[in-house]
């Protein structure tokens, strides 16, 4: 639970004034004002679309996220290394919150494993949309009502909100509790809200991602900035409502991670701070740590940012040096404690993006936590350069040009973001969904026994084994299986279902075989494709190579394999930059080097 508020502290955040109030008053009315409930609409139709069509971009979103919580629903599911006892790196708190909301689904007519996978998406948009306004709510009211307005069409219009609103991993859950520790700490009407803010950054950390907590570092200077000030000009009221103010956080954070180490020493049956074993994983491994599953140039990060946000990426990164150019030549004066202020709200972007910059291993979800604070510092930018553009002072040159070119501009630039916001999350959809759609004639989306295939058939995966949606899309107890391809790293097993005089969920703490953290391969997490009832396989038809010994084309095998349902999958390897980047339509117009080039993901069915 947050902090409990005392009546002698209500009383003193009543009487709370700010010493520059600006930033603490409401604003008055605003032609850029969208109220709170239809900006909530807003963002609620941008997260259902991603909750509909977003494909997993991730593996880790499957066999780290769905798989576990199939498990504690259904009784089985596929379990890597980080959930072996050994090394417990995963939190079932995390786990077990989503399970619950997946369980309310089966109470529900028509339910299926389908219908429970896309219940929790659709319960992730609603969270994820109520977190999002209410910072919006904060930025209006608190800033400027149109950078709440830029706030909002950053965020809806981007495709990296369409990646990461509904994702089920930790760090889109941290770019939640990252919308409200930042609305907690941007919030100064009726006096600092210090411990809240810690709170819902401690809640991201532990039962999301650990290191998303230090996003919340430059609020806490800015409060240490303060209190020192207070002590400085003798305020020793001051000093000590800001110490209980942190100490509060501080001590909630720790009821916190007692709760969530008491519910994983439950199922891991041994006492287990899953965070802090991340954090040591990850800093500390002595046998490679994350740097094992693959590094990145330093780039990597701008040029994925570019791609999911455009434009506005470009606005988060000038955001700062515009405002210190704004603070040096404005004759507006605003005080110091505005100008230090502004540059706490700016200063997460820019810490995140440098610390795991820097880092060698690197994938897109690492930026999620980040994501609130780069739309924040992109609607400040494009305010500041809103506020020079409009200048109407005929003595310079910006008061020249004409207001109606100034607006063409203006809605041309947005208009040509949305556009390529739109086109990347068409591309994306259109070009990597088909792992979702192949598994209906098994019946995983109806009730009752129907579809192809018998209860408990083993339904393969070889070079494909990474594209594997979950088991919610297999049904009748239709469990997955991999038979071996050229990957040569660990694959996931599978927990254990004993039930009989084990108690339950067994697999969450008996010693799981195979398992090692250097992602060295296992034998034993193969089967013979004899025993595949069906098998999951892509064809490249613009692919002319030799095909590797171990991934033959089963689709091509008539003899053996006869085809289910095939869906269009892009062909990226033969497929022009920009039309993976972006969605460009097979017109005849279109010069054939800029068409996207396909092939077919299918499930087949072996003859018999």
């Amino acid at each position: 639970m947050p902090p409990a508020e005392s009546p002698a502290e209500a009383q003193q955040r009543q009487q709370f004034v700010h010493p520059t109030a600006q930033h603490a008053r409401k604003k008055g009315p605003s032609s850029f004002m969208i109220e709170p409930i239809k900006a909530f609409y807003i963002f609620l139709a941008a997260n259902l679309i991603s909750a509909l069509f977003a494909p997993i971009q991730d593996c880790d979103e499957t066999f780290n996220y769905w798989e576990p919580t199939h498990y504690l629903s259904h009784g089985y599911g596929l379990q890597t290394w980080e959930y072996s006892p050994e090394y417990a790196i995963r939190s079932w708190s995390y786990v077990g919150l989503h399970a619950i909301v997946g369980n309310i689904r089966r109470l529900l007519p028509q339910s299926t494993k389908v219908a429970e996978f896309y219940f929790v998406r659709y319960v992730l948009a609603f969270i994820c949309s109520l977190c999002q306004v209410l910072l919006f709510r904060v930025i209006s009211f608190t800033l400027n009502p149109r950078i709440g307005l830029f706030f909002l069409m950053a965020t809806v219009m981007s495709p990296g909100n369409f990646h990461a609103s509904t994702a089920y991993l930790p760090s889109s859950f941290a770019m939640y509790t990252s919308l409200l520790g930042a609305a907690a700490f941007m919030n100064w009407r009726g006096g600092p809200r210090t411990s809240l803010g810690i709170w819902w950054f401690a809640v991201g950390g532990i039962l999301g991602w650990p290191f998303a907590s230090a996003l919340c570092a430059p609020f806490l200077i800015e409060e240490g900035i303060l209190t020192l000030v207070s002590l400085v000009y003798g305020e020793r009221q001051g000093f000590v409502q800001a110490v209980l103010r942190v100490s509060k956080g501080v001590v909630s954070a720790l009821v916190l991670l007692a709760g969530d180490t008491a519910i994983n020493t439950f199922f891991y049956k041994k006492i287990e701070v899953v965070s802090w074993n991340i954090v040591k994983y990850n800093i500390f491994s002595s046998t490679g740590g994350p740097n094992l599953y693959g590094t990145e140039p330093w780039t990597f990060y701008f040029r994925n940012l570019a791609i999911n946000f455009n434009i506005w990426f470009v606005f988060a990164l000038l955001s700062l040096p515009l405002f210190l150019l704004q603070k040096a030549i404005s004759t507006k004066q605003h005080g110091f404690q505005y100008g230090m202020r502004t540059i706490v709200f700016l200063s997460p972007f820019y810490m995140w993006l440098g610390i795991f910059s820097i880092q060698p291993h690197k994938e897109e979800r690492f930026m999620y936590p980040m994501y609130p604070f780069l739309a924040l510092n992109a609607a400040l930018g494009l305010h500041i350069i809103l506020s020079a553009f409009g200048s109407s002072d005929p003595k310079t040159l910006i008061g020249k040009i004409p207001a109606r070119l100034k607006l063409l501009v203006v809605v041309s630039a947005l208009l040509f973001s949305f556009d390529l916001g739109i086109a990347r999350t068409i591309g994306v959809f259109t070009g990597y969904s088909a792992p979702l759609k192949i598994y209906d004639a098994l019946g995983s989306g109806v009730t009752g026994q129907q579809g192809l295939g018998g209860r408990g058939d083993h339904v393969c995966f070889g070079k494909e084994w990474y594209r594997f949606p979950s088991s919610y899309f297999l049904p009748r107890d239709m469990h997955a299986k991999f038979v071996r391809s050229e990957f040569r790293g660990l694959l996931p097993g599978e927990f254990a279902e004993a039930r009989t005089g084990f108690g339950l969920w067994s697999g969450t703490w008996l010693p799981a075989k195979g398992m090692n953290d250097r992602n060295e391969e296992d034998m034993g997490k193969y089967v013979d494709i004899k025993h595949c009832s069906f098998l999951v396989d892509t064809q490249y038809p613009e692919n002319h190579h030799p095909l590797p010994p171990n991934e033959p084309d089963y689709i091509a095998d008539t003899e053996n394999w006869e085809i289910v349902k095939c869906e269009q999958f892009l062909d990226a390897a033969n497929t022009h930059l920009l039309a993976r980047v972006l969605w460009v339509p097979d017109w005849g117009f279109v010069p054939e080097k800029f068409k996207r080039k396909w092939g077919r993901h299918c499930l087949l069915q072996r003859k018999r």
